[in-house]
This record gives C-alpha cells, sequence and structure tokens, in this order.
C-alpha cells in the first residue's frame, strides 16, 4: 500500500509512523524548509525561539505513552507555568525537536509543496510526481480547499459542510533577542485584553543559552492587522509590553505571521474522508484540536486504515 501524506507537522508525522508500522510505503512531503509544521524553533543571532506552539499537556492514554517515550529520550521535559496549576510539556532543546524525533527513519521530502492532485497522483510545485494509493491531507483546511479548487476534485455537501465548518485564528509571532533574561516568573505569561496575550522567556524555559523572548499576539490583534507590515506590527507588539520587555534590552528581532495559528472550530471527528475518494483529512481542525489532538488525529486515522 502506498500512501503520501501531505504535511510534515504533528498529525502527519503521528500517522506515518503508525503506517510504516503497518507496512505502508509511506512518503510524507511538506513544503516547508524543516518538519513540524507550528512545532517550530527558529535561531536568530545564536539565540533560539519557540516560535510556533509554546507547550502542550497530555490527556489521553495513546498520547501519554508517546510522551514517555520522547521523556525516556529526554527529547521533552515538564514545564510549570506559574498562572497554570497542571505541569505542560516543552522540547527539551526547542518544541521542533518533538517532530525532529518523530521523523528519524520515515521518507520525508522537504521543499515540496503540492500543487496538483490527479487521479492517484500528486504533480509539485518542482515539477515531480507522486503515485498513492492512499492520499492524506494534514495542512490547515483553507489550504485543503484551495488545493482541491485547483485540482478540480468535486466536493459533496457533506465534504463542503465539514470543511466549512473548521475555523483558524491567526497569530503574529515575534521573536526578539535580548541582551539579559527578563523577569517573567516561570518563564510564560498569560496576558488578557491586550495585543500580545502571551510571553515566553526562551531562555528561562532552557532552550537556548542566549536570551530571548518569543510574543504571541492575540487572535483579535492578529485578525485586525492581518495585512499590515509585519514590521510594524511587531513594533507595536514590543512597545506594548515594554513592562516585561523592556526595549533598550532588545537587540534584534523577527516576526512571522500565522495566518491558521489554532483551530477555534473544528470537526468532532479526529479524521474525515472525502465521499468517493481515498482521500483523508486529519490535523488540530479535527478531535480535540492542539498538538495533542493533532497527535490523536494522525494515530487514529492510520489505526482505522487497513
Amino acid at each position: 500500500m502506498k500512501t503520501i501524506i501531505i504535511g510534515a507537522g504533528m498529525a502527519g508525522l503521528s500517522a506515518a509512523q503508525v503506517l510504516v508500522e503497518k507496512g505502508h510505503q509511506v512518503t510524507v512531503l511538506d513544503k516547508g524548509r524543516g518538519v513540524g509544521g507550528r512545532m517550530s524553533t527558529r535561531t536568530i543571532n545564536n539565540a533560539k525561539a519557540d516560535h510556533g506552539a509554546q507547550y502542550f499537556s497530555v490527556k489521553s492514554p495513546q498520547f501519554q505513552r508517546f510522551i514517555n517515550q520522547l521523556q525516556n529520550q529526554q527529547v521533552i521535559k515538564e514545564w510549570q507555568l506559574a498562572q497554570r496549576a497542571n505541569v505542560r510539556y516543552i522540547g527539551s532543546s526547542g518544541m521542533n525537536t518533538i517532530p525532529k524525533n518523530m521523523a528519524s527513519g520515515l521518507e520525508v521530502v522537504l521543499n515540496e509543496k503540492v500543487i496538483l492532485i490527479t487521479q492517484n497522483e500528486l504533480k509539485t510545485e518542482s515539477g515531480k510526481s507522486y503515485s498513492f494509493d492512499k492520499l492524506i491531507i494534514t495542512i490547515p483546511i483553507p489550504q485543503v480547499k484551495e488545493l482541491f479548487a485547483q485540482s478540480g476534485i468535486p466536493l459533496s455537501e457533506r465534504d463542503l459542510g465539514v470543511c466549512n465548518a473548521i475555523e483558524y485564528d491567526p497569530c503574529f509571532a515575534v521573536m526578539a533577542v535580548l541582551n539579559q533574561p527578563t523577569d517573567i516568573i516561570s518563564g510564560g505569561i498569560i496576558l488578557e485584553n491586550q495585543p500580545v496575550s502571551w510571553i515566553a522567556d526562551n531562555f528561562q524555559k532552557g532552550i537556548t543559552e542566549v536570551p530571548s523572548v518569543t510574543l504571541h499576539a492575540s487572535a483579535e490583534f492578529s485578525r485586525q492587522h492581518l495585512e499590515s507590515n509585519p514590521e510594524e506590527v511587531a513594533q507595536m507588539m514590543l512597545s506594548s509590553v515594554n513592562q516585561w520587555v523592556i526595549s533598550k534590552n532588545v537587540l534584534t528581532f523577527q516576526v512571522h505571521r500565522w495566518r491558521y495559528s489554532l483551530a477555534s472550530k473544528r470537526y468532532e471527528e479526529p479524521f474525515y474522508q472525502i465521499e468517493n475518494q481515498s482521500i483523508f483529512l486529519a490535523g488540530d481542525g479535527f478531535g480535540i484540536g492542539n498538538v495533542e489532538g493533532a497527535f490523536l488525529s494522525g494515530y487514529h486515522l492510520a489505526t482505522h486504515l487497513p
């Protein structure tokens, strides 16, 4: 069985691991330069900063088994936020260490953007073709709908209903390199009713030796400024948190615009099959969402397939 997976995030890699164990010939394609999707860590002037998912929790036994394995390999560690009672988990040297670990041993092709789906074949921007028996797509649903439209794939009313029910919040992420760590208690602070909803001190998290912080804008602020100049948006965000991130301590910064940062409305089941097609949809827009939900989406889909 030849299975192609579009998207090397948590859902895609989780599905790939299970399917390889079941004997599928699996190839994972991703348009990015690295695996992980929103499990992202960036290096700026020797400083590291998580700029996508910041942490995650565990509720399900399937995800707990996976987390236990990562803990035994020292890929992850616990993180206790002052504002939260339950323990969170983070990548021991950045969140992208988790998908990198998952991708080990899998066939993953990076910088490979799929632009067309034909009958049991994909075509990519680089001019390559990939045949498949089953296709799993884990990228954000708006991108899925665009790919289907480009490919002329007919969608039933039920297909459209499922896709249209899934919505995402955008998020601007600012990564700033500092000349000294902040004094944020426990290294992370959640803000309410402000342009910035989250500040993480990556030095205090223990993922970087050079001090850095990550700012996440609120969904409302991000929607309001989605098409604005990103550098100007970043300056506004930094100015709004001068109480915690003193401007004179900022050496440099970068900004990233996540158009599909978090699935705010999800399809209740962990995955979905396009009617009359060997095409399956998965990701954090399905099931419980977030990091665990994305993992479980891919896991349950792969478990379901013969």
